[in-house]
């Protein structure tokens, strides 16, 4: 280990000085999960606490790297440092090791690591508040302290491992299974939800395949599942605006109808599908829709001209006067 350390220095010294800052940084006692999805080869951090914004200092993620979650008497400089000697080739065990060498308030600590091969790694400091303690399992890490039970990190490990999905649907599900369990003896307050592409392509806007936070709520964990829930939705109309940038406008009617199933009362995934509709000639449909989209809400109609010139609305000037007398 003092051979790791002594050729990682440059890594590590330079974030001593902000975990000595971090000290005075508020607690984050907590519960998390990092995990990595065997099939896609995605990484992800998922967390709840009765704390204010834990998201910004427990969830560290980064593409082709790992993921970090860094809690209880947080020491935040884990995340950043952490990311950066996974880079260097360690291993999750390795990186782990080496962060809780670095410090001297590690009795503190609660560290949760996954590498980009999904191999875990965790540890709970001997002054965790209890009820405290980790799973280092296949693929994931979960950790948890100052919990009302001792069930709480268990209870996250089974609903991880059993759970189907996508790797952000078995992460929600493992902190949904902690709040069974009791969850943070103090209550709930924010969470959050973060998943990296396992394959970096350099462009952090595609490797970043889901970042939610729900800084402050009464039920951050329904919250949560709604806006995955949206995001996921939304990402049916991204792929739709994609395939109508490509002219390939079956494919985006597929894409809007998916989403719109989803989330039936939203008008912008309605009015997006009409136009796409009408852009395919299939006025009927697009004119029933349009009918009741500019019943609720009339500004769409004022939208509808603007889409000609940039060529997002390809249609007949009869059609359009059909359209705009609605």
């Amino acid at each position: 280990m003092k051979k790791i350390l002594t050729g990682l220095s440059l890594i590590l010294i330079p974030f001593l000085s902000l975990a000595q800052y971090n000290r005075e940084k508020p607690f984050a006692h907590t519960y998390s999960i990092v995990a990595y999805d065997s099939v896609t080869g995605d990484i992800g951090v998922a967390v709840q606490s009765h704390w204010f914004s834990v998201g910004t200092v427990v969830a560290w993620a980064e593409a082709g790297v790992g993921a970090v979650a860094t809690q209880s008497f947080s020491n935040p400089a884990f995340g950043p440092q952490g990311l950066a000697l996974l880079k260097t080739g360690l291993s999750a065990k390795e990186t782990l090791t080496a962060l809780i060498a670095s410090d001297e308030g590690e009795a503190f600590r609660q560290v949760g690591v996954i590498d980009a091969s999904g191999k875990s790694a965790s540890h709970t400091g001997s002054k965790n508040i209890k009820y405290a303690g980790n799973i280092a399992g296949k693929y994931y890490s979960v950790q948890a302290n100052l919990m009302k039970t001792n069930t709480v990190w268990p209870a996250m490990a089974k609903a991880f491992e059993e759970t189907k999905g996508t790797l952000a649907e078995r992460m929600l599900a493992s902190l949904e299974a902690a709040q069974k369990e009791g969850g943070d003896i103090r209550g709930k307050q924010s969470a959050a939800l973060l998943v990296v592409s396992g394959k970096p392509t350099g462009m952090s806007w595609v490797d970043r395949l889901v970042d939610l936070r729900v800084d402050d709520s009464s039920e951050p964990l329904k919250e949560l599942r709604r806006l995955l829930r949206v995001k996921t939705a939304y990402d049916f109309m991204n792929s739709g605006d994609l395939a109508v940038e490509a002219g390939d406008y079956a494919k985006a009617s597929k894409a809007y109808a998916t989403a719109e199933e989803m989330f039936p009362n939203n008008l912008e995934m309605q009015y997006w599908h009409a136009v796409n509709l009408a852009n395919q000639g299939e006025m009927k449909k697009a004119l029933t829709m349009f009918k009741k989209i500019f019943k609720l809400n009339n500004e769409w109609r004022e939208l509808i001209p603007r889409l000609v010139t940039p060529g997002i609305l390809n249609i007949s000037d009869n059609d359009m006067k059909k359209i705009m007398s609605l």
